[in-house]
């Protein structure tokens, strides 16, 4: 059991020193993108929502 924990963590460090990491460049430019979709979404989602509550507002209460 000790032996195949060895082996696995031997194993998990040669292939994380086979990892191409992004640049800082790239990372910020990723973030920004994905903060950027996230926000887009939400307001496009929330868009949506006050919409149909409008429009089930004035079909329930008119």
């Amino acid at each position: 059991m000790i032996k195949k924990t060895i082996n696995y963590v031997k194993g998990s460090i040669l292939e994380m020193k086979k990892v191409t990491w992004p640049s800082k460049k790239e990372t910020i430019n990723y973030t920004v993108l994905v903060v950027g979709v996230s926000v887009a979404i939400a307001a496009f989602l929330g868009g949506l929502d006050f919409i149909f509550q409008k429009g089930l507002e004035m079909f329930f209460l008119s």
